[in-house]
């Protein structure tokens, strides 16, 4: 198979879809792998790195969509690109479709088979393509919370650590999955006062016993959110439906009562969003103020940390990227109902039933598809 990387071109988007040592196992299996010219130069690695593991450089994101069998990228695809995209080719990577309408159409529209590392799953049922950016937003989300908190960038001015004599910060996670748990565990290693809200007992049962007395842990209703959101310095959003939108869990009304210079990180604003106020903002202007309150809803926040981000995502995506690439996506989608979960557009249709909803189109089984 002809695998194609192309240089990413979202807004300060460093990250590759493929490191060196991904293309040496696809090239060791006997696929060909073009890589486009300076495609990794934002983390370090050079042409000259891809080109001595046997991949061939290639100048434009045009060469590489009109010759690749299968794209492997980062982020979700930019209009352009999909207009490049040709009916019967694989893309595989982050698409965040429930909330992106354009994108979906314009998928729908180029016919390619498009997989999203976000909802392919493993035996367990967890996201093992989305937990490693999970881990890495979720411990961002504090660090961009703390500076945003400074009083330069619109915050109150507090340390979230505070210092003898002056209280710690309050910092509130909604949700208490894997970017709840690593913001979690960021805070407290800041010395914050750290609440988690989250549905799940069970979910909070298991971080009691993570985090111990460190950690406050509440159940998730309407009038908890609205009693620990209003109190806080600094609410992290990291809740998520798995290829569907986020649930608005902060509503407007609730901002008036926040101090003013409070900030909310809102990690899920690729999936649209938990907060009611946020929007998508860039790493140049990543913050904006409703009511007071600081919002930082950054879209692509590994993006920040891109060498990181990549070396972290590849190790997670390669097995299936060498499957795809080794087995023919037929195969590999009939073999493994986990990548098959990965699905969510084919040939025109939507094969993804939480995208499906999310954008009021209709589902087709992929099994039926594929056979």
């Amino acid at each position: 198979m002809i695998v194609g990387v192309p240089k990413e071109i979202k807004t300060h988007e460093y990250r590759v879809g493929l490191v060196p040592s991904s293309v040496r196992e696809l090239v060791q299996t006997g696929n060909k792998v073009l890589v486009q010219s300076n495609a990794g130069v934002g983390i370090g690695i050079t042409n000259e790195n891809f080109v001595e593991v046997g991949a061939t450089i290639i100048d434009t994101a045009e060469e590489i969509f009109a010759t690749a069998d299968m794209v492997v990228k980062v982020k979700e695809p930019q209009p352009n690109e999909c207009m490049m995209l040709r009916e019967g080719q694989v893309l595989f990577t982050y698409l965040h479709l429930a909330p992106d309408p354009k994108q979906a159409n314009l998928l729908i529209k180029s016919g390619c088979i498009a997989i999203a590392y976000e909802t392919v799953t493993d035996r367990d049922g967890r996201l093992p393509l989305l937990t490693p950016m999970s881990e890495v937003a979720g411990r961002m989300s504090v660090q961009a919370g703390a500076t945003s908190l400074e009083k330069v960038n619109g915050g109150s001015g507090i340390l979230l650590g505070g210092v003898p004599g002056v209280a710690p910060a309050r910092v509130i996670v909604i949700g208490g999955g894997v970017v709840g748990t690593n913001a979690i565990r960021m805070a407290i290693g800041k010395e914050s006062y750290v609440t988690v809200i989250d549905k799940s007992l069970p979910r909070l049962q298991a971080l009691d016993y993570q985090f111990g007395a460190k950690l406050n842990t509440i159940f998730a209703t309407t009038d908890t959110i609205e009693e620990y959101v209003t109190d806080a310095d600094l609410i992290i959003g990291a809740v998520l439906v798995p290829g569907g939108s986020a649930p608005k869990l902060v509503r407007k009304a609730m901002l008036k009562k926040m101090r003013p210079g409070s900030v909310m990180v809102d990690v899920a604003i690729d999936q649209g969003g938990c907060f009611e106020t946020s929007r998508p903002t860039t790493h140049d202007d990543p913050t904006f103020i409703v009511d007071d309150v600081v919002h930082y809803c950054v879209a692509n926040m590994p993006g920040a940390v891109p060498r990181t981000a990549t070396f972290a995502l590849n190790n997670a995506t390669v097995p299936f990227v060498l499957a795809l690439a080794n087995k023919g996506y037929k195969k590999a989608l009939l073999d493994d109902l986990n990548l098959m979960n990965g699905l969510n557009v084919y040939c025109g249709k939507f094969t993804h039933d939480e995208v499906a909803n999310a954008l009021d189109k209709p589902f087709t089984q992929p099994v039926s598809l594929l056979s």
